[in-house]
């Protein structure tokens, strides 16, 4: 199993999941520098030209929550309910509200204050973010009721949804996501930094693949 990534949020949470779960992995680290995402044999693996990509033999995966739920399946967890249909519309349920809202509206502050930084994208530029903080929280405070009396997001354990929405607000202090009000929303983040895979998912040595062999 080969997993292509870079260091941001989607990836992070395929790679903390892989630790957890104990899964032999190839990381392969994509330099988005040098045009990597871009290349012709990676945009084969992923015509999105984005990361994380899974090549698990024939099965080639983007979508990180979909490589989530492969994983999982691959490793028996019920961090993605397989037998369970009712469960899986409740983790179902929190993977759209990320994608369609939480995502959208924390989004821009990771890329400002964490993206732009480690990838030489140019200096923050903070004037679209005072506008969106009133979105922002009105999700939070979404989260932080649904959480009130929760450890996790969904069916009262760990799943690939608090993976999920929880990569996108773990560097919320130094994004400046203002979660300051919402008690339970960083109560359940720094329940997630307790979980080893989740506070250091990234391997060790990340192997720069040259761009001709990554579709080996």
């Amino acid at each position: 199993m080969k997993i292509y990534w870079i260091k941001t949020q989607a990836p992070r949470r395929v790679l903390a999941l892989v630790k957890h779960l104990g899964i032999k992995a190839d990381f392969i680290h994509v330099d988005l520098k040098a045009g990597g995402l871009k290349h012709p044999d990676y945009a084969a693996l992923n015509p999105n030209c984005k990361a994380p990509t899974l090549v698990d033999g024939d099965t080639v995966l983007w979508e990180s929550s979909a490589i989530m739920a492969y994983l999982c399946i691959k490793a028996g967890s019920d961090m993605w309910p397989a037998h369970n249909p009712m469960e899986q519309v409740d983790v179902l349920r929190w993977l759209s509200w990320n994608d369609n809202h939480w995502l959208r509206a924390v989004g821009p502050f990771y890329f400002e204050h964490v993206i732009k930084p480690q990838f030489h994208f140019g200096e923050t530029d903070r004037s679209q973010l005072a506008a969106m903080i009133p979105t922002v929280k009105t999700l939070a405070a979404v989260l932080d009721h649904h959480l009130d009396g929760k450890a996790f997001v969904a069916c009262g354990r760990l799943t690939i949804a608090d993976f999920q929405l929880g990569s996108m607000a773990c560097d919320w202090q130094q994004s400046e996501v203002p979660l300051e009000d919402f008690p339970h929303v960083r109560r359940w983040l720094d329940g997630l930094m307790r979980i080893p895979a989740w506070a250091d998912p990234w391997p060790v040595s990340p192997r720069e693949t040259p761009l001709a062999a990554l579709a080996e």
